[in-house]
């Protein structure tokens, strides 16, 4: 792209074909509703699922070509500089989800349920309607067998339902850190019994988080769910990240699994050390 140039974004294939001619194949393919995801996970294309928390970053995700895009509880961290994803309000939620949704034109929106937001079904289903209002495609949280009836009271309310198994960050506290799931033949029946249970209630998607990558595989094999992967290997359907992890733009932390593709925070830096040297003479 030529030096100061400004896209004129027209639509996400045009944009996608200028930045990246190879993409071709997966432009043809996006996503532009959740009821497609069965026939993409079919096609063995994989699905491409990035954060998003502000206008701008979601309008610009949205004309890149991403298949979807989660507003996520991450926001707690990377966004409001909270030490993990429990101090997270519903209003936050709704407040970043309405933002988000209003720069998207094609790409579904999933919108995570944050703690202690889905204690019973009906506090589940209200909260996940509030969350529809703003816009949402699909609400997610987090846990399989032991939140199924939650889960089937946001289906039977005709919401649509992403799940959430492996290493779940909502409860960090209980567990004591952030720990790799499927180590043992235990983990592994527990999270089957999960990814099962969600399957046979209706999820649209499963997210594997931090899961042994061949237990990741077997799974994605087991459910007609798509799954989508963070740390759980390449086997699953789609794989997701931090827009903040992807752009660098957090450089305190980044997970070992996530490529930082650029260096936003670097550049941030130069050039706001370079407008203070200009304009302190």
């Amino acid at each position: 792209m030529p030096d100061g140039s400004r896209i004129q974004y027209k639509d996400a294939l045009s944009v996608t074909l200028e930045i990246h001619p190879g993409a071709a194949k997966h432009v043809s393919f996006m996503l532009s509703s959740l009821l497609e995801l069965p026939q993409r996970k079919a096609s063995g294309l994989k699905l491409a699922v990035l954060t998003a928390y502000d206008y701008p970053t979601a309008r610009v995700l949205d004309e890149a070509g991403l298949d979807l895009l989660l507003v996520g509880d991450s926001l707690g961290m990377v966004v409001h500089g909270l030490p993990d994803t429990t101090g997270v309000t519903m209003e936050m939620m709704l407040l970043h989800t309405a933002t988000v949704c209003r720069g998207v034109k094609r790409t579904p929106v999933i919108a995570d349920l944050p703690f202690a937001s889905y204690r019973t079904p009906e506090e589940a289903v209200s909260n996940a309607r509030r969350l529809m209002d703003c816009g949402a495609d699909a609400v997610k949280l987090e846990g399989g067998v032991s939140m199924i009836t939650q889960v089937a009271a946001i289906i039977a309310a005709g919401i649509p339902f992403v799940g959430h198994i492996g290493m779940l960050p909502q409860s960090v506290k209980e567990e004591g850190g952030y720990k790799k799931k499927g180590k043992t033949s235990e983990q592994i029946d527990r999270l089957i019994a999960d990814a099962r249970a969600l399957d046979a209630a209706g999820a649209v998607a499963i997210v594997l988080e931090s899961i042994v990558p061949d237990v990741a595989t077997q799974i994605t094999g087991l459910v007609k769910a798509s799954t989508i992967g963070i740390g759980a290997g390449l086997g699953t359907d789609g794989q997701v990240l931090v827009t903040h992890d992807l752009l660098g733009s957090f450089p305190w932390f980044r997970p070992p699994f996530a490529k930082a593709r650029a260096d936003v925070a670097g550049e941030t830096l130069r050039a706001v050390r370079e407008y203070i040297a200009e304009v302190s003479g």
